[in-house]
């Protein structure tokens, strides 16, 4: 367990993000104590939330988007009694079906990871970036450098094991449907990847749940639109 400090707030990326995804909010919320998490090699949801569990202090906020998502109520099924408010953004909740129900997520996965290994990690994710922000964001040069330069710092190895967690992930109904602590839900309006309809559901699961949706945004809401998240994570953090 880490050292503690006064109002940590944990920050979990996303499948293939690091600290550049949170950067933004870590410099904005400068009253709170910004931890952004590196899961390493872990190739399961469990094993990454292990890692959130040992870098944190004893009592600590949660926010999490995508992937980090998945990881923030796996660290809230282990440890409830360490959270005290949990984020979720553009992320989901379900395991993935079993038999061909889930073949189809797998194959497409297994495709990227082909295609990382024999053309390199910049270009699989100029394929795959471009259904993840808004589509009048594929013009601008700046945010999607930023998202492939991000994708660019990791390995096929290491994309390799993060697939292989969310393939295998657990079902986390159950942990919306027990949350109990401050519960924000923001997903971007143009998200594809993770869809509004998807945290609509999840807002009905968790019962004292706030949803905001985050305009002129996709699924890489945190980057595209960075002052509209920072502002509604501060009221929430806040509240």
């Amino acid at each position: 367990m880490a050292e503690t400090h006064t109002n940590t707030l944990m920050l979990l990326p996303g499948l293939l993000c690091d600290d550049a995804v949170w950067r933004e909010q870590a410099e904005a919320l400068d009253n709170w104590h910004c931890q952004i998490v590196d899961y390493g090699s872990a190739d399961t949801i469990t094993a990454m939330a292990d890692i959130v569990l040992r870098q944190a202090p004893a009592r600590f906020a949660l926010a999490g988007h995508s992937m980090g998502g998945r990881v923030a109520l796996e660290v809230i099924r282990q440890a409830p009694e360490r959270v005290s408010r949990i984020a979720l953004l553009d992320t989901g909740y379900e395991g993935r079906p079993s038999g061909e129900a889930g073949e189809p997520e797998r194959t497409k996965r297994m495709a990227l990871l082909a295609q990382a290994r024999t053309e390199g990690m910049r270009a699989m994710g100029e394929v795959w970036s471009r259904g993840m922000v808004h589509p009048d964001r594929l013009s601008d040069t700046a945010l999607m450098e930023s998202i492939l330069a991000m994708i660019e710092r990791k390995t096929p190895d290491l994309f390799a094991a993060q697939i292989n967690a969310l393939l295998n992930r657990p079902d986390a109904t159950a942990v919306l449907r027990a949350l109990r602590c401050p519960t924000l839900l923001m997903v971007g309006r143009q998200d594809s990847w993770s869809p509004v309809e998807r945290h609509e559901e999840m807002a009905r699961l968790a019962p004292d749940s706030v949803l905001q949706v985050i305009e002129d945004a996709g699924h890489m809401s945190t980057m595209e639109q960075p002052q509209a998240v920072s502002a509604m994570l501060r009221q929430w953090l806040a509240s």
